[in-house]
């Protein structure tokens, strides 16, 4: 089904910025960057996907039926998204709240070019329908002149934001109202930034926001107008063979550049109670989800509140694994576990619908996923947390952050956390 081809590189070809620029000229694109962070699942040090050949493209009704049929009857690469309204598929919910931003609530698609790189090689892998092309590719992509884009630097968008911080603060009021009548116990409270009527260089905003944060769930995605620029440090969901693997965040400390300040700002992160306390809810939460289509006694925990360190933040991640029969359907997978507890809170279902009740804007893709599936039924998702959405036809630019609330947080404290997630994303747009 698809011609290979695999080639040795050398050092200074620059090889990741020249295939995202060349891959410009088509509709459909799909990068994602590690960005070589030290990461013990990762497979790959980047992936390029380009030029649909079929294309998945639904609202939520029914959307893991379809997604089922069509991952099965492909059997082929597939790449793309999943939104955080596909709950409404998993639970008896709905999304009224304002959306701007018109994507597609899932979207995936099967490329007729593939580009998979691991340290000094890339695997090349086109369609049969287009495998005449892939010397003629690979001699561009060689050949590509990087761009400057110096010039093109605007520093006059104005980002507003959708909540005021009395309503924040009001809202927490009504959450934490929640947890003490027992409706949930923790809950992720989002809240929107944006500006309208301006254009940007999708591209140029992506490297400046992976420059200034290098994480290792990065990812570009192109769908005609329609653009995703992530610095997502956050694995959502990822099957290899039989094991499947987990890796919530929960718990957000900021990073200084005196080195000793930094290390005790880590070591409080490591010792702060309130923030082990959530990510161990979330844990549970994660386990409870992974045992709906796990192997008896498989569910483990090899990872628990570790702290990994990134650019912009020091991060509390545990990692929750299981193993699944041979025959498990992937996608099966995925709508169990669907959406991601980190996004959400506890217990799933009644976090949800008081998020849908609090929030004044749809979610859309943020807090869902990218990924992709593979022919042999693996499958490797993010989480799309520190995004730039953008819908190019529209002019509008967004991007969200939140945060867990529980009984012991403090609303001054969450509502300063939001605004260090959102620095990265402010600094790339202006």
């Amino acid at each position: 089904m698809r011609i290979c081809k695999k080639i040795a590189l050398t050092k200074g070809q620059q090889i990741k910025d020249k295939l995202l620029q060349w891959s410009q000229q088509y509709r459909e694109v799909v990068w994602l960057d590690s960005n070589q962070y030290q990461q013990q699942y990762s497979k790959y040090d980047a992936v390029l996907a380009v030029d649909a050949f079929t294309i998945l493209q639904t609202d939520s009704l029914g959307a893991f039926d379809k997604l089922k049929e069509y991952q099965e009857t492909t059997n082929d690469w597939l790449f793309g998204y999943l939104t955080y309204d596909l709950k409404n598929d998993t639970e008896y919910l709905k999304s009224k709240n304002f959306d701007n931003l018109h994507f597609p609530e899932l979207y995936f698609f099967q490329p007729k070019k593939i580009f998979l790189l691991k340290e000094n090689e890339l695997e090349i892998q086109y369609l049969h329908v287009v495998d005449d092309e892939l010397e003629e590719d690979w001699e561009a992509i060689q050949s590509t002149v990087l761009s400057s884009f110096s010039a093109e630097i605007k520093s006059d968008i104005k980002i507003k934001l959708r909540l005021s911080k009395d309503s924040y603060f009001d809202k927490f009021k009504k959450i934490q109202a929640h947890i003490q009548r027992g409706d949930i116990y923790e809950m992720n409270f989002c809240q929107e930034f944006y500006a309208e009527n301006t254009s940007i260089n999708p591209l140029q905003v992506y490297q400046k926001l992976n420059t200034i944060s290098k994480p290792p769930f990065a990812t570009f995605l192109k769908l005609a107008d329609m653009y995703v620029l992530s610095a997502s440090p956050e694995r959502y969901l990822k099957k290899e063979n039989i094991q499947v693997i987990s890796q919530p965040i929960k718990g957000t400390a900021k990073r200084d550049d005196d080195f000793e300040k930094d290390a005790l700002l880590k070591k409080h992160l490591q010792e702060d109670e309130k923030e082990r306390a959530e990510n161990i809810m979330i844990v549970d939460l994660v386990r409870n989800d992974l045992s709906k289509t796990a192997i008896k006694g498989s569910v483990k925990v090899p990872e628990l509140c570790k702290i990994y360190t990134f650019d912009q933040v020091h991060q509390m991640i545990s990692t929750v694994t299981s193993e699944v029969d041979c025959n498990k359907s992937p996608v099966e997978i995925l709508r169990t576990t669907y959406p991601m507890g980190s996004m959400t809170g506890a217990p799933k279902v009644s976090a949800m619908q008081i998020i849908e009740e609090l929030e004044i804007t749809k979610r859309g893709l943020y807090s869902g996923a990218i990924g992709y599936f593979t022919p042999n039924n693996d499958f490797d998702f993010n989480v799309i947390i520190r995004t730039i959405l953008y819908n190019e036809k529209e002019q509008y630019i967004s991007y969200s952050v939140g945060g867990a609330i529980t009984a012991k947080a403090n609303a001054a404290a969450e509502y300063e956390e939001c605004l260090l997630k959102a620095k990265a994303m402010r600094e790339a747009l202006q």
